[in-house]
C-alpha cells in the first residue's frame, strides 16, 4: 500500500505534463498533428461553457476541445486562436479517486484522446485503438 503521507495532487503544470507525455506517445499516424494543439488546464470549467452544455455539476466535465474541428475547417476561416484542448483539474483528479483503476496518467491520455478526437474527427474505432494503446 502506498504511504500518502506528505503527498499532494499535482498541480496543473503536472497535468499539462501528463498530457504531453501522452501526445507525445501517440501512434505515428494519430500523432503529428496532435503536437499542434494547445493544452490548458483550469481547475474547473467555465459557468458559461457548463451552462452551454446543460452541465450542472462541474465535476461532470473532465476535459474540452476548443476550436474548429480539422473536418470543418476552410481556407477562408479566420481562427481567433489556436485549437485547444482544455483539461479540469480537479474533476480530472476526482474521477482518478473515485474509480481507483486506473494511473493518472492513463486517465489523462484517455481524455485527451477524445478530446483530440473531435480535433480530427476520428472514429469511434480510432479512439478505441488509442485507447488501448494506453493500456
Amino acid at each position: 500500500m502506498t504511504d500518502w503521507d506528505g503527498m499532494k495532487a499535482p498541480d496543473a503544470a503536472g497535468l499539462e505534463a501528463m498530457a504531453r507525455a501522452a501526445l507525445a506517445t501517440l501512434p505515428a499516424e494519430f500523432a503529428g498533428h496532435a503536437q499542434d494543439v494547445a493544452i490548458r488546464v483550469a481547475e474547473f470549467a467555465p459557468e458559461d461553457i457548463l451552462d452551454e452544455l446543460q452541465i450542472d455539476d462541474p465535476f461532470e466535465l473532465t476535459g474540452l476541445y476548443d476550436g474548429i474541428p480539422v473536418t470543418q475547417k476552410s481556407v477562408t476561416d479566420q481562427p481567433s486562436g489556436p485549437d485547444i484542448v482544455w483539461l479540469f483539474r480537479r474533476p480530472l483528479l476526482d474521477e482518478w479517486a473515485a474509480r481507483g483503476d486506473v494511473p493518472l496518467g492513463e486517465l489523462i491520455g484517455h481524455v485527451v484522446t477524445h478530446e483530440l478526437a473531435h480535433h480530427f474527427g476520428w472514429s469511434d474505432e480510432d479512439i478505441a485503438r488509442i485507447d488501448r494503446w494506453w493500456e
